[in-house]
């Protein structure tokens, strides 16, 4: 077995505490904790414990952990507007980096994240859990089976009720276009995998009906069309007040030349043929049941790949091309435009 890999983690508390608890202690044996930080003092020693770290490894400030910890590399599980500061401190001590999506809270930074790791040789991959849920990864099978057919377009819903204040975690409710970054990247990123297919323009908008709720935009409508010539209409809601397609419960339908593979709330995939003379057949199909999945999977892919071994499906040249659906659908709301987004992932990856 390949020598244990050093980690520093940047994050102790909310969706970092999640990976302290449930995500990491399957890899203890390849991947050590030996650093931590959080500017929260109380949810810093908290994890500290749990992982057993000493006083003096437990940091408050980045600069410290950076200056003071020797790791092969850092783990970044904390709000996007302090991504860019993590990877770059990183890039600087040489550490590969796995991060949180999505890679940061601007296109700006994400480009200038692009940029430093690419001139540095480093490796870094994004969390796209979602990639390897049982429903995705059953879906997927099926259209990657040909049965189906020609793809013709995909509809996406995402709906949660956040109308309690904070109820989707404080900083949520008070950073701008907070459905879209925080949660519109998963459906993006899924758009892209169902499809087999990059974005090739994106337009709609997002926005905020007047919600108590959310200070920025917790509303979304767009379009979608992949460069495969792949449609896709997706739907997102922070507000919705009936039917839900939270977390892990997201509808997506996708419409085949011959046939439509769909999944929802109900965790049940299913694939409907039109058989004529109105006769509709609908097949429930056994759910994939992979050995490990979601964070998981991407975490031992990670350590692979720095051990030497195949690099992960979300490294950082393939989550660019997520990165610039989010900041497109964006610009696409703010100046009511269609949007390159093509455009957008080649003017950055070919700059550098």
């Amino acid at each position: 077995m390949s020598t244990s890999k050093k980690a520093l983690m940047i994050g102790a508390g909310g969706m970092a505490g999640v990976w302290i608890r449930n995500f990491l202690p399957r890899f203890r044996e390849r991947l050590e904790i030996v650093g931590l930080v959080d500017v929260n003092e109380t949810v810093l020693n908290s994890s500290g414990e749990i992982l057993g770290l000493p006083p003096a490894k437990r940091f408050t400030d980045m600069a410290s952990a950076f200056d003071e910890v020797d790791a092969d590399c850092c783990i970044v599980v904390v709000p996007p507007a302090f991504h860019k500061e993590a990877v770059l401190r990183a890039v600087q001590r040489g550490m590969d980096i796995l991060s949180e999506k999505p890679i940061a809270d601007t296109w700006a930074s994400t480009c200038e994240i692009y940029r430093e790791v690419k001139r540095s040789g480093l490796k870094m991959a994004v969390i796209q859990n979602y990639r390897y849920s049982p429903r995705i990864l059953t879906v997927k099978r099926l259209l990657s089976e040909g049965s189906l057919g020609r793809i013709n377009y995909i509809v996406a819903r995402f709906a949660a009720d956040y109308r309690e204040r904070h109820s989707w975690g404080k900083f949520r409710h008070e950073i701008p276009h907070t459905l879209v970054v925080e949660g519109s990247i998963h459906h993006f990123d899924q758009l892209r995998n169902l499809s087999g297919s990059d974005c090739s323009v994106i337009s709609g908008m997002d926005w905020n009906p007047g919600s108590s709720s959310f200070d920025g935009e917790c509303c979304a409508l767009y379009f979608v069309e992949m460069q495969n010539g792949v449609r896709s209409i997706y739907e997102g809601s922070c507000l919705a007040a009936g039917a839900q397609n939270g977390w892990h419960g997201e509808y997506y339908r996708v419409e085949c030349e011959h046939g439509v593979v769909s999944v929802g709330a109900d965790q049940r995939v299913r694939v409907e043929r039109h058989k004529g003379r109105g006769l509709l057949s609908i097949d429930e199909v056994p759910m994939e049941a992979p050995s490990i999945e979601g964070h998981q999977s991407i975490i031992e892919a990670f350590v692979d790949w720095i051990e030497g071994g195949d690099p992960p499906e979300t490294t950082l040249d393939d989550n660019i091309k997520s990165a610039a659906m989010l900041f497109g659908a964006i610009e696409a709301s703010t100046t009511r435009s269609v949007v390159n987004v093509a455009d957008m992932v080649t003017s950055v990856t070919e700059a550098v």
